[in-house]
Formats: structure tokens, C-alpha cells, sequence
């Protein structure tokens, strides 16, 4: 039986740090109980693993505290909080002001759906402005500074493209963003756990970020940190139970809590603690240097290979392990089925919930891109059985053509 590599990374990573799944099962037959629910010890021992992971992943992005971090289902429910919260917040202090957001071209359907929702949803009240790229898919951060209005009420950056791989400038915006006194959101989905970030220093003030790709825990985890005051500039989604402050039927405002309710995925939360231990053991500059040299391995080997190109930025420096992929004359879909089929290679094709960067990098009309995404435990063999395979199928599209 043909033998399968797993490449779509971007999507999850797999496979999972050491001992993540262990933790799962150890908490689920063990310890069982909802944190905050019982004063117990099987209750407190479910607090402190809420702890350990807001102080692990507070160590690994430079939080200014645990208290900042607040766990979410997903990205995307981290990036609707963020947009939406920060919005809400405005309207209710004032019910009358014009609301503005600066995105870019290659940002992510997580981000580009709540933004046309609350266009929809807020006529003549919201409007958001899409900054475009250049042939590299890169912003030019002179253009966030010009779309910045008196009424720009968030500046949103993807980090790096989960289509192209490109990475963006977030320091040089978060400069920007804090001269103007605009918060800026990053969505940190594919760079989180693959390149050092440190948000004090790039003046990140809302971080969302995934538990299941780069930190290597499982699915259904991710979260939001909010940088100092945000809190008192966000407003939560959702209300319900949190443990705490029983007493009221309004939500408390302490942190994390006013932005936690219902009984938490600690099952999932113990998970992924294993996962950020194992990235701080390893350390994020040595895990960069990995990443290094599988991406200038690719770049070159893909070089050599006639009739299929790469999408985006050459420079390692310039990009993660993501990479978009185009063959001559054979749609994204068909390529990936026999990259699958003949060569046990595990890609995704197609759009990749980002149809903006495909329309920035003339991808769209094509149907989009084969993506091949690297994780932590990928090889240098497993490298050159990629590019074996994308030789392969390059090769036979010709002689079909």
C-alpha cells in the first residue's frame, strides 16, 4: 500500500506534539470535572489547567500577563470577538458614530465575513476598507497609514497567508497603528507556533490564534489575547455561566471571565499545554531555522521542475511553509487527486477560504491553488518525496498536453 505524507498542515497540524492526546484521556478518565464549578479537587485541578495554558502561551507571545489570554473555540470565533467586540463597543458608547476597519487583500474569510456582516447589518453606520498587495502578495504599510480615518475604529492584518505563505510587516503596521491610536487585530493562524511573535514588541493589541495548527494541540481550541485596556474596549458576544460572581445576573467584568462563558473544552486545554510546553522547550528561533531550511529546500527543488510554479515570495524570509502551488493546464482539484492517488501526497486544493488573495495573486479564475504546508515534524526526506511527486504529475501533465 502506497505509503501517505501528510501535507496540509495549514488546515491542522498533524501529526501532534508527543503526549498531547495522552493528556486528553488522562483528563477526560481522571479528572472529568468543569473548572470553576465545585471547590473540589477535581474542579481545581481543571482551574489549573486553565492556568498553565494562559501562563504557557502568555510566556510564548510576551504577554504582559496570563489574565490577557482568553481561550476561544477557534480562530475564527477569536476573530469574530475581536471585529465584532471592538464595533459593539463603539456603537453602544455611541450610538451615532460612523465606524471604520482597515483590512488587507489577503486576509481570510474569518475575517472578511464578520466585517460584510456588520456592513449588513449596520447600513450607512460601518464600512471597511480592503488594502491591496503587491505581486508578492506583501502590504505596503504606507498604505494602511493612508487608509486610516478619524472613524477607523480597527486595523486587521493577517500575519502570514494560509494561500500564499507570505508574511506581512506587522511590526512596521503596529507602529503605525499606535501613533494613530488604532488597535491592531492580528490573525495569527498560520505564523503562531512557526515564527517567533512577540506582541509587546510588534504592537500587536488583539492576538487570535489557533490551538490546533501551529501549537500542535488538538482541534476545537484557540484564543484571544488582549492587550492592556482592550478589555474596557471590547464588548463579550456571549453572557452565561462563568463560576464566578454568582450572585449577579450580569456578566462579570474581570478578566478572562467576561469573555468565558459555559464550562470550558478543558479536555482540549490540557492537550494543547502539552503542545506550547513542547514548542518553548524546543524554542521558536530553533523551530524558525527548521522551517528555514525546508522552505529553501523547496524553493529550490521546485525551480528545477518545469510546468508547475510556486505563488508568492521565494525569500524564506519573507514567508512560511505554506506554499501555493500552480500547474500548467491542469486544474488545482485534479492535481491534488493525483498527487493523493499516485504519490500518497495529502494536499488541499482550491480557494482556501481566502478568495481575495486569489483575486491579489490572479490564482481566482483558476479555480485557485494546490497548498502544501510543512508542520514542525515535517523532513528533509519528506521534502524531497514532495517534490519527487510534484515532478512526477508536472511531467505527465505535459506529455497528456
Amino acid at each position: 500500500m502506497l505509503e501517505r505524507l501528510y501535507l496540509d498542515n495549514a488546515a491542522t497540524s498533524f501529526p501532534k506534539a508527543p503526549g498531547v492526546y495522552e493528556a486528553m484521556v488522562r483528563y477526560g478518565q481522571d479528572i472529568g470535572a468543569s473548572p470553576g464549578r465545585g471547590a473540589y479537587a477535581e474542579a481545581k485541578q481543571g482551574a489549573s489547567v486553565l492556568a498553565e495554558g494562559r501562563r504557557l502561551i502568555a510566556r510564548l507571545i510576551n504577554a504582559p500577563g496570563p489574565d490577557r489570554i482568553v481561550f476561544t473555540l477557534n480562530t475564527s470565533d477569536a476573530l469574530n470577538l475581536a471585529i465584532k467586540g471592538v464595533v459593539f463597543h463603539r456603537l453602544r458608547s455611541d450610538p451615532d458614530s460612523r465606524i471604520h476597519v482597515v483590512t488587507t487583500a489577503m486576509d481570510h474569510n474569518s475575517v472578511l465575513r464578520p466585517l460584510n456582516a456588520l456592513a449588513s447589518l449596520l447600513p450607512g453606520l460601518f464600512r471597511w476598507t480592503r488594502v491591496p498587495v503587491d505581486a508578492m502578495g506583501r502590504v505596503d504599510p504606507g498604505d494602511i497609514q493612508g487608509a486610516i480615518t478619524p472613524e477607523t475604529a480597527l486595523v486587521s492584518v493577517v500575519h502570514a497567508s494560509n494561500a500564499t505563505g507570505v508574511l506581512q510587516p506587522v511590526a512596521d503596521i503596529g507602529a503605525i497603528c499606535q501613533k494613530a491610536r488604532v488597535p491592531l487585530l492580528v490573525d495569527a493562524a498560520q505564523s503562531l507556533g512557526h515564527v517567533p511573535v512577540d506582541v509587546r514588541a510588534m504592537g500587536i493589541d488583539l492576538l487570535a490564534f489557533p490551538g490546533h495548527k501551529g501549537l500542535l494541540g488538538p482541534l476545537g481550541t484557540g484564543g484571544l489575547f488582549l492587550g492592556p485596556d482592550m478589555d474596557e474596549r471590547l464588548d463579550p458576544l456571549r453572557e452565561g455561566g462563568t463560576g464566578s460572581r454568582s450572585e449577579s445576573d450580569t456578566q462579570p467584568i474581570d478578566m478572562p471571565d467576561k469573555y468565558e462563558p459555559g464550562s470550558h473544552n478543558t479536555v482540549g486545554i490540557a492537550g494543547l499545554n502539552v503542545g506550547v510546553r513542547a514548542l518553548l522547550e524546543r524554542g521558536l528561533d530553533n523551530i524558525r531555522v527548521h522551517e528555514r531550511a525546508l522552505i529553501e529546500r523547496f524553493v529550490a527543488g521546485m525551480a528545477e521542475i518545469e510546468g508547475v510554479r510556486i505563488v508568492g515570495p521565494s525569500d524564506a524570509d519573507q514567508r512560511v511553509a505554506v506554499f501555493g502551488l500552480v500547474f500548467d493546464g491542469l486544474d488545482p482539484h485534479q492535481a491534488a487527486e493525483r498527487l493523493e492517488r499516485d504519490h500518497g501526497l495529502l494536499t488541499r486544493a482550491g480557494l482556501h477560504c481566502a478568495p481575495g488573495a486569489h483575486e491579489s495573486m490572479g490564482t481566482a479564475s483558476m479555480g485557485g491553488t494546490v497548498r502544501v504546508s510543512f508542520g514542525l515534524f515535517t523532513t528533509h526526506g519528506d521534502v524531497e518525496r514532495t517534490l519527487a511527486g510534484i515532478a512526477r504529475v508536472a511531467q505527465v501533465c505535459a506529455v497528456s498536453r
